[in-house]
């Protein structure tokens, strides 16, 4: 039958209705088979491999799968894949076999495909997918080793490096890295794979239970290439594990030619240890080196709104604007008024996109005590950007023009789009009441939303953090004790209790054990850090006190954690270093209510 491809696909159109299933599988089978018969053809037309014999054998296999008989349908297609070496067939046998849900079967077919096709890099793929897939790792260590094997020189290296994902959901993390091992021996040394080989093992032992012999791997693959970000990036992984693994990510990024993404990989992990002085550090460089990177000055604006450095948040936001403006201005259909640096000013036209930038440049305008600029930034969010966020931000610039019922009516008729949006409107509305003096009001709402959202950790914890305002602390350890039984890993219940009891020099012991177990669960807080440095200091043990409290000021120059260092230091008669860190406290924030008591109880005055 020459030339049968052409008019394969019309024959089966005229079939009864009965075959019609069957045509798309038939079509697309035969589809492949033709294809190697016309590889390389284009202006001479060649006859196909594709026989009668061949054509009734798919067609039959393509029936077979129709009426559910996968086995048979498999070893129709698996035959006829054998006769005809063809690639694709065998493929399409596998993907029957799957199909079907029989893995043994899929796994016979490619067992008979890489005995046919020995150089086949797909059929060792597929393998691997499916001995995952059936829960089999311990088998994958010779179709491993075959596609390392057979993998071109130049993109071995980024094979290896996904090896330890393909582990990721086996379970017995110390068989995976037996395997792992076994499989990566011979690349360890190679002078082109070694590192590479390096950082996957170095996952995997990570993985295994052992950052002390990850971090040696890792330690021994930025020796062997200062220049490669891998070791860097995989140390990020176990800076909360082992105290040298950010010592690897510093000395990377010392270089003149690192790599942007891994600083700002490492900045997100400063911004989740809520060392935000470090991070804003990295940002600075970014944005030195890289003016044009907008999210960058992004990110830099967020940081000085959270470290109160408001001329720099401000400045920052203002060039992202002006970025995105020219971005939007270089683009082909760019809107006229989106082409001018105007728009970073907040009466101006400009890009609909920076939502984010427009919030945080009115949190900046009310945190100066300029309502009215709070309020233009606030103008320029269009009613389809409008969301909890965005109404929150003007129920606070309401209230603070004295229109607090009207702010929480703002929240209250917020519309519930998500399904966490009732429990997001009462939190709002609730922070807002806390924040403007009005905590009796906020505790009777958690309350009533506490009947509504039982067992809710975040509604139970801001009801604790309530209590806590109203000295009821009785309830106040109830509530976080019910969070701690829900949330085992709840970090910021741990150390609000223990702080609280701190604070009142009450059961310290125990109260310094609840922090620490808070800093096992989030390493390096700088909020936990001083909470246990204060717990130190309330304990008598002054030296510990200082050196915790210096760290947490220096991770996260806070208000309160300024009055709580000044407070160690005056103790200790370093009263000169005292008041300077607390003039520092009050330029952030005057009004911090921890630090005018503690000012007032030690008779300093102003500093």
């Amino acid at each position: 039958m020459a030339s049968g491809c052409g008019n394969a696909s019309a024959r089966m159109g005229r079939r009864p209705w009965r075959l019609a299933k069957t045509a798309a599988g038939v079509a697309t089978t035969i589809a492949l088979a033709c294809a190697a018969g016309h590889a390389g053809a284009q202006k001479t037309v060649e006859n196909s491999g594709l026989d009668a014999p061949l054509f009734y054998q798919l067609l039959i296999g393509e029936m077979e799968a129709a009426a559910g008989r996968a086995s048979q349908a498999v070893e129709f297609m698996v035959d006829a894949a054998r006769r005809t070496r063809n690639e694709a067939l065998f493929e399409r046998a596998a993907e029957m076999a799957i199909q079907a849900r029989s893995g043994d079967q899929a796994l016979a077919v490619i067992r008979s495909w890489r005995n046919t096709l020995p150089q086949s890099r797909l059929a060792v793929q597929l393998q691997l997918q499916v001995l995952f897939a059936l829960g089999r790792p311990d088998e994958s260590s010779e179709p491993l080793r075959s596609l390392l094997g057979s993998t071109p020189a130049e993109q071995r290296s980024a094979v290896i490096a996904a090896i330890p994902k393909l582990f990721e959901r086996t379970g017995d993390t110390k068989a995976a890295l037996v395997t792992i091992e076994q499989v990566l021996q011979p690349y360890l040394q190679a002078s082109e794979t070694r590192t590479s080989a390096r950082v996957a093992l170095a996952r995997a032992t990570l993985e295994a239970g052992d950052p002390a012999r990850a971090i040696d791997l890792l330690r021994s693959a930025q020796s062997d290439d200062p220049a490669a970000p891998d070791p860097a990036l995989a140390a990020l992984e176990l800076t909360d594990r082992h105290p040298e693994a950010e010592a690897l990510v510093t000395n990377y990024l010392a270089r003149p030619d690192a790599e942007p993404a891994v600083r700002l990989a490492y900045a997100r992990a400063l911004t989740s240890a809520q060392r935000l002085t470090d991070a804003a550090a990295q940002m600075r460089i970014v944005v030195a080196k890289d003016p044009g990177n907008a999210a960058a000055w992004l990110g830099l604006g967020a940081y000085g709104i959270e470290l109160r450095e408001l001329d720099e948040a401000d400045s920052a936001l203002r060039r992202y604007l002006a970025l995105k403006a020219a971005q939007a201005a270089s683009a082909p259909n760019a809107a006229p008024n989106a082409a001018t640096a105007e728009a970073e000013q907040p009466d101006a036209g400009g890009p609909r996109d920076p939502v984010q930038a427009w919030m945080m440049l009115a949190q900046v305008a009310e945190m100066r005590g300029d309502l009215r600029g709070a309020q233009a930034w606030l103008d320029k969010v269009q009613p389809d950007d409008i969301d909890l966020t965005v109404l929150t931000r003007k129920a606070h610039v309401m209230a603070r023009q004295g229109q607090l019922d009207k702010a929480r009516q703002l929240i209250v008729q917020a519309p519930e789009r998500e399904k966490d949006d009732a429990r997001e409107k009462l939190l709002a509305e609730a922070t807002l009441l806390r924040e403007f003096d009005q905590v009796p009001q906020a505790y009777a709402l958690l309350a009533r939303g506490g009947e509504r959202f039982a067992d809710d950790v975040s509604v139970l914890y801001e009801t604790a953090m309530t209590a806590e305002r109203l000295n009821k602390v009785d309830e106040m350890e109830r509530l976080l004790r019910k969070v701690i039984e829900l949330k085992p890993d709840h970090a910021h219940a741990h150390n609000a209790l223990g702080y609280s009891l701190v604070d009142r020099n009450l059961r310290l012991p125990e109260a310094r054990d609840l922090i620490q177990r808070a800093l096992e669960l989030s390493p390096g807080d700088p909020f936990i850090v001083d909470s246990l440095g204060w717990a130190e200091f309330r304990l008598g043990n002054r030296d510990a006190a200082l050196t915790l409290l210096r760290r947490a000021y220096a991770s996260r120059p806070d208000t309160e954690i300024g009055a709580h260092l000044g407070e160690a230091l005056w103790a200790n008669g370093q009263r000169d270093e005292a008041r300077q860190v607390w003039r520092q406290a009050q330029a952030r924030d005057r009004d911090n209510d921890v630090l005018k008591q503690t000012l007032k109880r030690l008779k300093v005055g102003n500093p």
